[in-house]
């Protein structure tokens, strides 16, 4: 069983608040999968989250070392698929280790490797409505990603969408 729940960002700084909110809700152990488009708010989206776990250094996109660490309340292991080109790439990494640590991973463009990533996770669509806003669609896959996905709908500022 998995619980939905569709959000809409008005620009950049928003993106950034709801990660912020899923940031101060994650737990050890948490995997939360990203997908979009070029530009669509992931690595945003992954800095409001840092925020969130209380990491005060600013957030890049990992694409060219593939995994940069992060630490705050907990450590953060952002992980950019983008530069991989096949599944047995992505294999090699090794990223067991991080998937089932004390972190909290987030993948972006992890529909490269969904084969190879943990089966319980949040999984966050973004997509374009328009130059600045943003619709950030979350599935859960598991009890524990249920329960996250309903505290951050009630954490939230109520959306009329």
């Amino acid at each position: 069983m998995s619980l939905e729940l569709e959000l809409t960002s008005h620009n950049p700084r928003q993106t950034q608040q709801i990660g912020s909110h899923l940031g101060q809700l994650a737990l050890g152990g948490d995997v939360f999968l990203l997908v979009g488009e070029l530009g669509t708010g992931k690595t945003c989206l992954t800095q409001g989250i840092a925020w969130g776990l209380g990491i005060k250094e600013y957030t890049l996109s990992p694409s060219f070392v593939i995994i940069r660490e992060l630490y705050g309340r907990l450590p953060l292991y952002h992980i950019d698929l983008y530069r991989l080109d096949n599944i047995t790439e992505i294999d090699e990494l090794g990223l067991d280790d991080y998937f089932y640590g004390n972190g909290v991973c987030v993948v972006e463009w992890a529909t490269k490797g969904l084969n190879l990533l943990p089966p319980q996770h949040l999984l966050i669509e973004l997509n374009y409505q328009d130059d600045t806003q943003r619709s950030l669609y979350f599935t859960s896959r598991g009890d524990r990603y249920q329960q996250l996905l309903n505290r951050l709908k009630h954490s939230l500022p109520r959306q009329d969408n």
